[in-house]
């Protein structure tokens, strides 16, 4: 059967150009190419989660604009539901500008109608989010809707997964609430208030709960209580980073059911298929692609 996945988060279009590397500030450089893609981390996990084979809920807001439309067709045709989606006629829908340089990526968001996303409309979504195996929030929407989002999953006692991307200081309360933390290493430490150089694994054990900690190439770290483990990555040849995290955190809840360990091994596999294709929603892979590279 499949899982059902409620997503709370920012929906973009993504405006990505390929550079031979980063420019200098002040410095202009000649590009080796430009898309526009449909991007946001929530709508980038909700596509890699529809991908995978779970029945996704959306919640989140759109201008009413081309990029808006634009977006809103994509998501329909990945048989996402919009139900929760505003469309807002007095604001532009949110982008990225996106500079992709030797594999790596350097990313600015401009929130738009994304900033609009509030605590009513996830009071609203109350229906969907009760009937999800799992829900995934980031941090591109203000903080005020994330907290509902937390607090509405407790209510429910449905898992919600907290992205915490891009970091902020959190009360350790409110991070309490997340059945999951799954930050990058220098995320955690700015959730924690640490430095930049305290060992990533005593950040994991000073979480208020338990952590999934990705590490780039390196893979993934997990901890529920006790020591940290450690998931190897997959060996691939990286075209583009972008959309690898939230390919990784949109496996994780859809494959949640199986075990923590299974789901992030299959996370792994996700996200390492997503990186040897350019754009984000576009390399995403199907779960016939992440069986195939399990078996493999």
């Amino acid at each position: 059967m499949a899982r059902r996945i409620a997503v709370v988060g920012s929906i973009n279009m993504d405006l990505v150009t390929q550079a031979p590397r980063f420019p200098r500030p002040g410095e202009t450089l000649l590009g080796q190419g430009f898309v526009t893609v449909p991007g946001g981390k929530g709508a980038n996990q909700a596509v890699a989660a529809a991908r995978l084979g779970a029945q996704v809920a959306l919640v989140g807001a759109l201008g009413r604009d081309a990029f808006g439309d634009q977006l809103h067709r994509g998501l329909a045709g990945e048989s996402v539901d919009l139900a929760h989606v505003r469309r807002l006629d007095d604001e532009a829908s949110g982008t990225a500008s996106i500079t992709v340089a030797a594999g790596e990526n350097q990313i600015v968001v401009v929130p738009a109608a994304n900033a609009r996303v509030t605590p009513a409309q996830v009071e609203a979504a109350r229906d969907a989010i009760a009937r999800a195996d799992a829900v995934l929030v980031q941090m591109e929407i203000p903080l005020d809707a994330v907290a509902a989002t937390l607090r509405l999953g407790q209510r429910l006692q449905v898992p919600v997964i907290l992205n915490p991307a891009p970091a902020q200081p959190l009360p350790a309360d409110l991070l309490a609430l997340a059945r999951y933390l799954t930050p990058n290493q220098h995320e955690l430490a700015v959730l924690l208030g640490a430095g930049p150089d305290e060992d990533f694994r005593a950040l994991m054990r000073r979480a208020p709960g338990p952590v999934v900690l990705t590490r780039g190439g390196e893979g993934a770290w997990y901890r529920e209580r006790g020591e940290p483990v450690h998931q190897p990555a997959f060996a691939v040849d990286v075209v583009d980073s972008t959309g690898a995290g939230d390919t990784f955190n949109a496996a994780l809840a859809v494959f949640l059911h199986e075990g923590l360990a299974a789901a992030v091994r299959k996370a792994c596999a996700a996200a390492a298929l997503a990186v040897t294709r350019l754009g984000a929603q576009q390399g995403m892979p199907r779960a016939a692609e992440v069986d195939a590279l399990l078996d493999r």
